[in-house]
């Protein structure tokens, strides 16, 4: 009988043991997912800015746009025709993301940016 109590008790502690694991994966996966949406909102915000610079060179951000539940808000900084984009995003779970490119713009219509650097959450 002591060997009994003694097996159960081993086997729940195993068993308890696993489910902490596999629950601490489940939230590291969903802390992935939140963080992709979040680095997919800035991403859309640095597209956004591209699009934005090839119609008007003296364009010059845009804030609280929505996004896939979250918000975007991108700033521009610098002389034409080099500017640097910076995009920050925050996602509907609270997770932020920074996406930063230095882009060069041409000086005629249509407007050609060039990307030389792109920083992501640094």
């Amino acid at each position: 009988m002591l060997l009994t109590v003694f097996m159960v008790a081993l086997l729940s502690a195993v068993v308890i043991g696993m489910l902490q694991i596999n629950t601490e994966e489940i939230q590291l996966m969903q802390n992935h997912v939140y963080a992709a949406q979040a680095f997919a909102a800035a991403e859309a915000g640095l597209n956004e800015a591209f699009a934005q610079l090839r119609t008007n060179s003296s364009w010059t951000g845009i804030a609280d746009v929505p996004f896939n539940g979250g918000a975007y808000t991108v700033t521009v900084a610098g002389l034409l025709p080099t500017l640097t984009l910076t995009s920050l995003a925050d996602s509907a779970e609270g997770f932020q993301a920074e996406a930063e490119a230095d882009v060069i713009v041409s000086t005629t219509s249509p407007y050609i940016v060039r990307v030389d650097q792109l920083r992501i959450n640094e």
